[in-house]
């Protein structure tokens, strides 16, 4: 799948807007975790990391007025060269939300749109389970995590019901959970983990 600027573009573009560092942090795991999913899947990690990596592109421009949020991606990303394809599929992992009007009542049916919702929503598990370990990812374990998962008081905000739409790209929670660890394993010291 062709993409039409590089990474190192898009990182550029993201660091324009000036995010706040988690927001960055945040762009950076999903990126990392779209990219083991892509390698589980047999999927171009490259294209699945971009749209990891930009699937907020409008976050740091609309989070004052979260029903904003997805609004801008579009023209964002249309004039960065991706087609309309791309941009849907960005705007998936925001459907279904009531606090986005325009997509509320849209549902996800695609490989890719699952796969961006579960792991981008993951993230936010993983870097609080890592948090709580003292900012340790080197030796966090599936069923540590697992355990976390089933724990709906801990990260209440990340949505079990999104996280478990992996299932329907043929992936089992276990499996994405495994991919959330060793993808952000990868970038801990991008990220201020250990």
């Amino acid at each position: 799948m062709n993409l039409p600027i590089t990474r190192e573009k898009a990182i550029e573009v993201l660091k324009s807007q000036n995010p706040e560092e988690f927001d960055f942090i945040h762009y950076l795991m999903s990126e990392a975790v779209m990219r083991e999913v892509a390698l589980k899947l047999g999927e171009d990690q490259g294209y699945y990391g971009v749209l990891g990596l930009l699937h907020d592109v409008d976050w740091t421009l609309t989070k004052k007025d979260v029903k904003t949020h997805l609004t801008l991606a579009p023209e964002i990303l249309k004039s960065m060269g991706f087609d309309s394809e791309f941009i849907e599929n960005v705007l998936s992992h925001g459907y279904g939300f009531e606090e986005l009007p325009e997509l509320k009542d849209k549902v996800r049916t695609k490989k890719i749109e699952w796969a961006l919702a579960a792991s981008e929503t993951l993230t936010g598990l993983v870097y609080a389970y890592a948090l709580m370990r003292g900012k340790k990812i080197s030796d966090m374990e599936l069923k540590g995590l697992k355990k976390k998962f089933k724990d709906k008081a801990f990260a209440a905000g990340c949505s079990r019901d999104i996280i478990t739409e992996i299932e329907k790209t043929g992936l089992t929670l276990d499996e994405l959970l495994e991919c959330g660890i060793n993808g952000i394993k990868k970038i801990k010291s991008e990220i201020g983990l250990e």
